[in-house]
């Protein structure tokens, strides 16, 4: 096990308490006033899937979870089970999308992910970096605009809704951050 200072903590984390597993669904760094800083998590019990509320100092050491990791390919999702295949052993298995969270935006059929198992179970992704994914719909640019800082929805084949610059259009391959749900570029 690897500690992890407190501020460092992000979406989608492994951590361990006491002899409980939990994925960090949510959190906010707050610094009130003149007072120490903390950050405010809400965490989900790989276990049991309940969720709790955390709070931990800025300078806390938690610990990380080590995992074993498998590269699996992604097949299909039915309903709230998304199904992936060991890429070595061709056996397969199944996520909910509660166990997921907000990595099944970037889930595309046939792409090749790394899972985290924890004790022999599946617990997570690994996603990359980027990913790359076609835009399914958007508002076509408006001819004149020169507002380089404009910004326009447009949702991609994963049903993900990003902002994306006027000159994107539907059919288009954006690149898009799988920390931020942030564009990145065209491809």
């Amino acid at each position: 096990m690897s500690s992890i200072q407190a501020t460092r903590l992000r979406k989608g984390m492994l951590i361990k308490l006491g002899s409980d597993l939990f994925r960090v669904v949510d959190l906010h760094h707050l610094t009130p006033g003149n007072k120490r800083g903390f950050v405010q998590s809400r965490l989900r019990n790989v276990r049991t899937s309940t969720l709790s509320d955390q709070k931990f100092r800025s300078e806390d050491d938690v610990e990380r979870a080590t995992l074993d990791e498998r590269e699996m390919q992604y097949l299909y999702s039915d309903g709230s089970d998304y199904h992936f295949m060991d890429t070595t052993t061709f056996e397969q298995i199944h996520l909910s999308d509660e166990t997921l969270g907000d990595s099944v935006n970037y889930l595309i059929p046939n792409a090749t992910i790394k899972v985290d198992f924890y004790d022999g179970a599946p617990v997570g992704l690994e996603l990359p970096q980027t990913v790359d994914l076609r835009v399914e719909e958007t508002t076509p640019a408006i001819k004149g605009a020169t507002a380089s800082a404009q910004l326009k929805p447009a949702r991609l084949e994963t049903g993900l809704v990003v902002q994306v610059p006027p000159f994107v259009n539907e059919g288009d391959r954006i690149r898009v951050n799988t920390e931020t749900g942030e564009y990145q570029a065209r491809v």
